[in-house]
């Protein structure tokens, strides 16, 4: 690394930004080859334009991280934070010239405390690694996105992410308490708390759960758990159309039950998993529906809750008999975006979320849409909380082709506002969805978010071109 720093080529302001830097850092920790910083130039996203990075530093102390920001408002230069760069939206894109600050070093759990609930971490922590480390203590960590083996919880904070479980127990944002962060000039600031209850001053830890590294550096976090649920089982439900599927979605709802996960695989989705991984789905479902219970009774919950299906339409409900037949159903949903990347090579993920009651109608919609571009747009869902990833699979190296899925794709995030929803329920606006944060929230929101923004960084460094 050293040597590639030294041999990379450097102007003189990129050669006084690397000196600056090292004074404060190790060596190891600040990379500067073109060939090595260009692999973290842009995240997961389609059509999300990435600057060229000067430098890529790899903090693993708070101190580290406050260095680099004091260097940066002394010349001036942006910072882009970065987590395991899963995202979907643009968010952690480098901008020209910029510091990339990869936050992946910063992996250590440095608490869990079973009598307070809570854990104390670090934002490079893997979530399925917090996920298994507080089971060890009886303890639960909810969130659950669907690349929890990869992405971190300070991503996971950065764009408020949720997951398979977000139906019954809530996003990232219901489980953040506290929060240190680091500002623009390298400040250190504390917010929220490590209690159960407390309303002190106005809520600065909600304001950063979302804010996508704009804000601030979150540096580390005191997360909320819960007590570890009874394993869950799943039942699935095959039905003959998406309408008759999310009428199900709404007698469950309407009818007071709780499931852990209720999920919904259209039939575009259904056929990719197949093809990919021969799992054995119905090839004649239309739509099917994934329900979970974790409670101390689920065989007579599922049972409850697929007579709902069966009264909405269900052509057939299985429900599983043990935790191995139920993560083969939850395989098949896991692997849905996976395999839909592989019908054209390229994906671009919607993240609409609509009123419940509003569902089908936008999974009609979203087959009109496949249809007047010609595409094939499978669509998954949290069909509990409404949350639909209307998936859009395309060839890149078609250029008509590409203009076709980028307007679908807009055509999609009107359709969510139409029906009274939101154009991100979990992945954040990045650099993908700026112009329709603006049409969403109107220019009087814009403007008192700036004001926000202005507040904690008036210089505009921090992760810029991002959200506005």
């Amino acid at each position: 690394m050293i040597m590639s720093r030294i041999e990379a080529p450097r102007d003189e302001a990129t050669g006084n930004l690397l000196d600056r830097l090292l004074a404060g850092l190790p060596a190891e920790a600040v990379l500067s080859d073109p060939d090595v910083t260009v692999s973290y130039a842009n995240d997961m996203a389609s059509f999300c334009e990435a600057g060229t990075p000067a430098v890529v530093v790899l903090p693993r102390t708070v101190e580290e991280v406050q260095h680099v920001m004091r260097i940066a408002t002394e010349l001036r230069v942006p910072v882009v934070p970065q987590g395991a760069r899963t995202g979907l939206s643009g968010g952690a894109n480098a901008s020209d010239g910029c510091i990339v600050l990869s936050l992946i070093k910063m992996d250590r759990i440095l608490e869990i405390s079973p009598v307070d609930r809570i854990a104390v971490v670090e934002p490079g922590v893997i979530n399925a690694a917090l996920s298994r480390a507080v089971n060890e203590h009886g303890l639960y960590y909810p969130p659950d996105p669907s690349s929890w083996e990869m992405c971190t919880i300070g991503g996971n904070i950065g764009t408020a992410s949720g997951g398979l479980c977000c139906v019954k127990y809530g996003v990232t944002a219901e489980y953040v308490l506290g929060l240190d962060v680091v500002l623009a000039d390298g400040r250190l600031m504390h917010t929220g708390r490590r209690t159960a209850k407390g309303v002190a001053g106005y809520d600065l830890t909600r304001l950063f759960v979302g804010s996508e590294g704009s804000l601030g550096i979150v540096v580390r976090a005191v997360l909320a758990l819960k007590p570890q649920p009874p394993q869950q089982l799943v039942l699935a439900a095959e039905f003959a159309s998406a309408s008759a599927a999310c009428d199900a979605v709404c007698r469950i709802m309407e009818g007071g039950h709780a499931p852990s996960l209720l999920e919904l695989m259209d039939r575009t989705t259904v056929k990719a998993v197949n093809d990919m991984a021969n799992m054995g789905l119905p090839e004649t479902t239309e739509a099917l529906l994934l329900a979970g219970f974790d409670t101390s009774d689920p065989a007579a919950d599922l049972a409850a809750l697929g007579a709902v299906c069966e009264a909405a339409g269900a052509a057939q409900v299985v429900p599983a008999d043990d935790l191995a037949e139920s993560e083969l159903l939850l395989q098949a949903r896991r692997l849905s975006l996976t395999a839909l990347e592989a019908v054209r090579g390229v994906t671009m993920i919607d993240d609409v979320c609509v009123p419940r009651s509003r569902l089908g109608d936008l999974i009609e919609g979203v087959e009109r849409i496949a249809e007047k571009h010609q595409l094939t747009i499978g669509v998954v869902a949290h069909a509990g909380d409404g949350n639909t990833h209307p998936t859009v699979c395309f060839d890149a190296g078609d250029p008509d082709e590409s203009r076709r899925a980028r307007e679908s794709f807009d055509e999609i995030m009107a359709l969510g506002l139409e029906l009274g929803g939101t154009i991100t329920g979990e992945h954040g606006v990045g650099v993908l969805k700026k112009e329709w944060l603006a049409r969403e929230i109107g220019p009087v929101g814009v403007e008192m978010q700036r004001a926000i923004k202005t507040a904690f960084d008036p210089l505009g460094i921090l992760n810029p071109g991002k959200v506005f």
